[in-house]
C-alpha cells in the first residue's frame, strides 16, 4: 500500500497519515494510522478502527517531541506514555514535527485561556457528582446576574447624564455674548465629562460581560462536546459488548474442547514480549493481530430484517430452511428420513459390526535429521525411509478416507437447485481434509497394481475401488458409486518440495461428482497440504490454496479459499471461506468455516461494492446475508485416538482384514500389518523386501517388452515406490528448497504414464469435460469378487 500524500499542515487542520511505531523487541516497528485532531495524537490498526478502536492518544499541552535523527523521533508525556515513531522519509518526518508542534502551542493557549477549575481538560470527574457541577451553574448565573444590574444602573446615568447635556446644549444657544457665556460653557463641559465617564463605565462592564460570557461559553460547549462525544463511546462500547456477548453464545455453543496435547504448537509456544513501548501497546501486541495478512476477499453484514419476513415460497434457495429456526428438520432431512430407497425405511439386515481400536503406537523415538544429515551429498534414491514416519494405512486407504462424510453427497442427490446441491458438494471438498489436521505420520506408499475396495453399501449405500495405476509418476485410480444417487471418481498423483523446515505436497489431478438424476457434474482440485517442523519441534499439518468447484452442466462455480495459518492472524485458525456464484457470476451463497471443525451458509439477499480495501487496493464486496446454517460439522474423534494415530472411527476399520477381498488388497500387505501389530523391526525388514521385489518386476516387466531401462531411469527408480517422502531426492540436498525424487510435475502428469503396466480395473482415456488423460473405472471387480475369481490378479505381495 502506497504512503498517502500528506497536505502542508496549517494551523487548527486535522493531520492524519500512517507511521511506524515501536511496539517491542520481537516485533519491531509496525505501521500505524496516526490521527492529530484538538491537541490531540491518537493511533489505530487501520482506518478502519476509527469509527470503533483507539489504541492510544497522547495529549499534546503537556508532551515533549523530540527528533532523534532523518526518520525517527520521540513523543513523551512526561514517563507515562512515549510513543517511539519513524516517518517514511525525512520529509514526511519534517510535516509530522510541523504539524505537532502546531498543536502543542495550540493545545497551550486553550489551556492558558481557560480558568483555573482546569475545565480545558476535561470536564468534572463523575465522582464529583451532580452537586458540583449545579454549583457552579449557580455561581456563575449569579456573577452574570450582578453584571447585567451593573449595565441596567450605566443605562439609567446615561439617560439622565445625556438629557442634563442636551438641555445645556438648548440654553447655550439662546444665550447673549456677555457675562453669562463662560459659566454656561462651565456647566456644559461638565456635563459632558460626567457623560463621558458614565459611557467609559458602560463599555467597561460591557467587555467585562462578554468576556465572562465567552470564558463559558467555551466552557459549556467543551463541557457539551465532551459529554456528547461521551454518550457516543458508551453506545459504541455498548454495540461492541453486544456483538461480543452474542458471538461468545455462539462460540459456547459449538465449542469444541480438544485436549493439551492436540493444541497448535505454534500457538503453544507463545511467550511474554517487552519492549519500549507503552503499557496499552504491549498488552495489544501480546494478541499477535498486528501481521495478519488480509485474506478475506469480501464481508458479510446481516441483511435487512423485511428478507427474514419472507415465506419460503417467495425465495428460492436452500428450500423452505432459510426460514426455519435452528431446532427445524431441514428439507433435504426430511426427504432423506421419508425416502423408500434410505436404508432407515428399508427391511433391517445384519450389519456387521466394525472394529473400534487398534493396537496403541509404540513410542519409538526416531528423528528425520538423524537419517538426513548422512546423506548429505550422496545418491538418496536407494535409501528407503522407516517406518517410524508412518501410519499403518496406505495412501489408497487415506484417499478412501475422503468419504468419511459421505452423507453430504447424499443430501446434495436430494436437491433440487443446483446452486443449493453446490453449497453440499463444496462442503463434502473440504469435510475431506478434516481428518488430516492431527495425522502427521506418512502413508505407505503402494506397490504398483495393489487395490483397496470400501465395500459399505449395507451400511451407508456406497462402494468404493481404489488402485495404484502407475508408478513413475506414482498415480491412484479412485472409483466410488452411491445407490443414492451419485458417483465419485478421480485420479491423483502427488508432488511435493522439501523446503528444510516444511514439506509441501501438491496433489494433481481432478475429481469429479456426477449427480444421476439431475446429471450435474462437478469438478474441483485439492488444495496444498505443508507439513511445518520437519527437522526440528512438533509436526503440525496445514492446508493453503484455493479450489473451484465447477458444475459444467449449468455453469455454477463455487470459489473457496484456504488461508494459511499465521502466527499473528487474528481470524480463526485453518479457516475457509467461499462464495457461491451461477452462471452470470451473481452471488447466492456465502459458506464460511473451518476445514477441521465445520461448515456454514449463509443465504445472499443484496451484494455491494465498498467496504474496506483489499490488499490489491480494490474494494471488497459486502454481502447481505440471512442467518448462518450449518452444513457439516466434525464428528469426534474416537476414545483414546492419540494413541491411535489419531484415526476418525472409519481410519480405525480400513485396514481390518476382511473375507473375500482380492489378493492385491492394502490389507494383505505383510509390512503395513506388521506395523499396525507394533513390530516395527519386521515390518522395516518386510518394506525393503517388498521394494526389491517391485524393482524385480518392474525390470522384468522391461525385458518382457524388449525395453532397455536407461541409466538415468534407473537413478530415478526410488526405493518405495515414487512417493516423495520415501526418498528425498537423486541428487545432493542443495540450500533451503531441494525437490524430492521422482515427484511429478503437471506436465509429466498430463503427459501420460511412463510404466509398461495395465491396470486391472480401470483403463486411460482422455476426459470429455477436463480434456486430460485420467483412469476411469471399467468395471469387473465386483463381479470377480462375487465369484471368487482372483486368477488375474499380479502377485505383488
Amino acid at each position: 500500500m502506497s504512503e498517502p500524500k500528506a497536505p502542508t499542515p496549517a494551523p487548527g487542520d486535522t493531520y492524519k497519515g500512517w507511521l511506524f511505531k515501536w511496539t517491542n523487541y520481537i516485533k519491531g516497528y509496525q505501521r500505524r494510522w496516526f490521527v492529530l485532531s484538538n491537541g490531540l495524537l491518537s493511533y489505530y490498526r487501520t482506518q478502519a478502527e476509527m469509527g470503533h478502536t483507539c489504541r492510544g492518544t497522547i495529549n499534546l499541552a503537556t508532551a515533549n517531541i523530540a527528533v532523534e535523527d532523518s526518520c525517527n523521533f520521540v513523543i513523551s508525556n512526561g514517563g507515562t506514555q512515549t510513543y517511539h515513531l519513524k516517518a517514511s522519509s525525512e520529509v514526511e518526518r519534517q510535516r509530522w514535527i510541523t504539524a505537532l508542534e502546531l498543536a502543542k502551542a495550540k493545545a497551550f493557549r486553550m489551556q492558558a485561556e481557560s480558568d483555573d477549575s482546569g475545565d480545558d481538560s476535561t470536564p468534572p470527574a463523575a465522582g464529583q457528582g451532580a452537586g458540583s457541577r449545579n454549583s457552579e451553574v449557580q455561581s456563575t448565573l449569579r456573577t452574570l446576574g450582578s453584571k447585567v444590574e451593573d449595565l441596567s444602573t450605566c443605562n439609567d446615568l446615561i439617560a439622565k447624564h445625556g438629557s442634563a447635556l442636551q438641555r445645556s446644549l438648548s440654553e447655550l444657544e439662546g444665550v447673549r455674548l456677555g457675562g453669562e457665556t463662560s459659566e454656561k460653557i462651565r456647566q456644559v463641559t461638565e456635563r459632558a465629562t460626567l457623560f463621558r465617564i458614565t459611557s467609559n463605565a458602560m463599555i467597561n462592564a460591557c467587555r467585562d460581560f462578554l468576556a465572562l460570557a465567552q470564558t463559558h461559553s467555551k466552557r459549556w460547549q467543551k463541557a457539551l462536546q465532551a459529554e456528547r462525544e461521551q454518550r457516543v463511546r458508551l453506545e459504541e462500547t455498548l454495540e461492541q459488548l453486544a456483538k461480543q456477548h452474542n458471538h461468545l453464545e455462539r462460540a459456547f455453543r459449538g465449542a469444541t474442547v480438544l485436549p493439551a496435547s492436540q493444541s497448535n504448537p505454534a500457538i503453544d509456544s507463545k511467550g511474554p514480549v517487552s519492549g519500549k513501548g507503552d503499557a496499552s501497546d504491549e498488552d495489544e501486541e501480546n494478541e499477535f493481530f498486528d501481521a495478519c495478512e488480509d485474506v478475506q476477499e469480501f464481508i458479510t453484514v446481516p441483511a435487512d430484517p423485511k428478507y427474514h419476513r419472507r415465506s419460503g415460497s417467495n425465495v428460492s434457495g436452500i428450500s423452505s430452511e432459510l426460514g426455519m429456526d435452528d431446532g427445524t428438520t431441514s428439507l433435504d432431512e426430511q426427504s432423506l428420513a421419508s425416502n423408500p430407497e434410505s436404508p432407515q425405511s428399508q427391511e433391517l439386515v445384519p450389519v456387521r459390526k466394525r472394529r473400534t481400536r487398534i493396537p496403541d503406537k509404540p513410542n519409538y523415538s526416531l528423528n528425520l535429521w538423524s537419517i538426513m544429515k548422512n546423506c548429505i551429498g550422496k545418491e538418496l534414491s536407494k535409501i528407503p525411509m522407516p517406518v517410524n514416519f508412518n501410519e499403518p494405512l496406505s495412501m489408497l486407504q487415506r484417499l478412501s478416507e475422503d468419504l468419511e462424510y459421505y452423507e453430504l453427497l447424499d443430501r446434495a442427490a436430494k436437491c433440487q437447485s443446483s446452486l443449493e446441491q453446490m453449497c453440499y458438494v463444496a462442503a463434502f471438498t473440504v469435510s475431506s481434509y478434516s481428518t488430516t489436521v492431527h495425522r502427521t505420520g506418512k502413508p505407505f506408499n503402494p506397490l504398483l497394481g495393489e487395490t483397496f475396495e470400501l465395500d459399505r453399501v449395507q451400511e451407508s449405500g456406497y462402494r468404493s475401488l481404489c488402485e495404484q495405476v502407475s508408478h513413475h509418476p506414482p498415480a491412484a485410480a479412485h472409483h466410488a458409486i452411491s445407490e443414492r444417487g451419485w458417483t465419485l471418481r478421480q485420479e491423483i498423483a502427488l508432488a511435493s518440495k522439501f523446503r528444510g523446515k516444511y514439506l509441501s505436497i501438491m496433489p494433481l489431478g481432478s475429481i469429479h461428482c456426477i449427480f444421476e438424476k439431475s446429471t450435474n457434474h462437478y469438478t474441483w482440485k485439492k488444495v496444498t497440504t505443508t507439513v511445518h517442523n520437519i527437522i526440528v519441534g512438533k509436526l503440525w499439518i496445514d492446508q493453503s490454496g484455493e479450489i473451484d468447484v465447477v458444475n459444467h452442466k449449468t455453469g455454477d462455480r463455487c470459489h473457496l479459499k484456504f488461508a494459511p495459518y499465521s502466527y499473528f492472524s487474528r481470524d480463526v485458525a485453518r479457516k475457509v471461506t467461499g462464495v457461491v456464484t451461477d452462471k452470470d457470476g451473481k452471488a447466492h451463497y456465502v459458506l464460511s468455516g473451518t476445514w477441521d471443525e465445520k461448515m456454514e451458509y449463509s443465504r445472499v439477499m443484496q451484494s455491494s461494492r465498498g467496504g474496506e480495501n483489499g490488499a490489491d487496493g480494490r474494494q471488497k464486496t459486502v454481502y447481505q446475508t440471512l442467518k448462518a446454517k450449518e452444513l457439516w460439522r466434525k464428528t469426534p474423534l474416537p476414545e483414546g485416538a492419540e494413541n491411535m494415530y489419531y484415526f476418525s472411527t472409519l481410519a480405525l476399520t480400513l485396514n481390518e482384514l476382511e473375507e473375500g477381498v482380492a489378493p492385491t488388497d492394502s490389507r494383505r500387505r505383510p509390512d503395513q500389518r506388521l506395523m499396525e501389530q507394533g513390530r516395527w523391526e519386521e515390518a522395516n525388514a518386510e518394506k525393503q523386501r517388498l521394494e526389491e521385489k517391485q524393482r524385480t518386476v518392474r525390470r522384468e516387466r522391461e525385458r518382457e517388452a524388449n525395453r532397455a531401462a536407461s541409466p538415468s531411469e534407473e537413478g530415478k527408480e526410488s526405493a518405495d515406490g515414487a512417493l516423495i517422502e520415501d526418498s528425498i531426492s537423486d541428487s545432493p540436498l542443495k540450500s533451503e528448497e531441494v525437490e524430492i525424487a521422482s515427484e511429478p510435475s503437471e506436465t509429466t502428469y498430463k503427459s501420460g504414464h511412463q510404466d509398461n503396466y495395465k491396470s486391472m480395473w480401470f483403463e486411460q482415456l482422455v476426459d470429455p469435460v477436463t480434456g486430460e488423460p485420467t483412469h476411469i473405472y471399467k468395471g469387473g471387480y465386483w463381479e470377480a469378487k462375487e465369484q471368487g475369481n482372483w486368477d488375474s490378479c499380479p502377485d505383488i505381495f
